[in-house]
Parts: structure tokens; C-alpha cells; sequence
């Protein structure tokens, strides 16, 4: 292997070991640390709320489809 070959494979490689293996090992044991804690006060507030919202969407298609069976039992073959 010549010399020219053995830069365009060692610069890259070097390139990768001092810029981009730190930051992406530092993101990704940051990650594992918040996985780990688990989830904030603030983000299960927003999770019981999303389920809230759900339950009453879910509620609200079950009442538009009792609506829509009475005044055109068709319905659901038509889509």
C-alpha cells in the first residue's frame, strides 16, 4: 500500500476518532443516564394528560359512529 492510499484512509479515520467518536460516546451515555432516571414529574403530567385527551377522543368516535349507524346504516360499507 502506497502512502497516498494510507492518507485517504488514515485522515478520515482520524478525522472520526477525535471529533466524532467523543460527542457521539458523551450523547449517547447522556441518553442511558436520562432512560435510566426515568421520566420527570412534568413528562408524566403530559402522559396523563395525552391519556386523558384519548380516552374522551375515543369517546367522542364511539358517539359519531352510534350517530352515523342511526341515520345511515351504509356507512361503514361506503368507505
Amino acid at each position: 500500500m502506497d502512502e497516498g492510499m494510507l492518507a485517504i484512509i488514515v485522515a478520515p479515520l482520524l478525522l472520526f476518532l477525535i471529533f466524532v467518536a467523543p460527542i457521539w460516546l458523551i450523547l449517547h451515555y447522556r441518553s442511558k443516564k436520562q432512560v435510566a432516571q426515568g421520566i420527570s414529574d412534568e413528562e408524566y403530567g403530559t402522559l396523563v394528560e395525552l391519556a386523558e385527551r384519548a380516552e374522551k377522543m375515543a369517546e367522542r368516535i364511539h358517539t359519531l359512529e352510534a350517530i352515523l349507524d342511526s341515520d345511515s346504516p351504509d356507512w361503514r360499507n361506503k368507505v
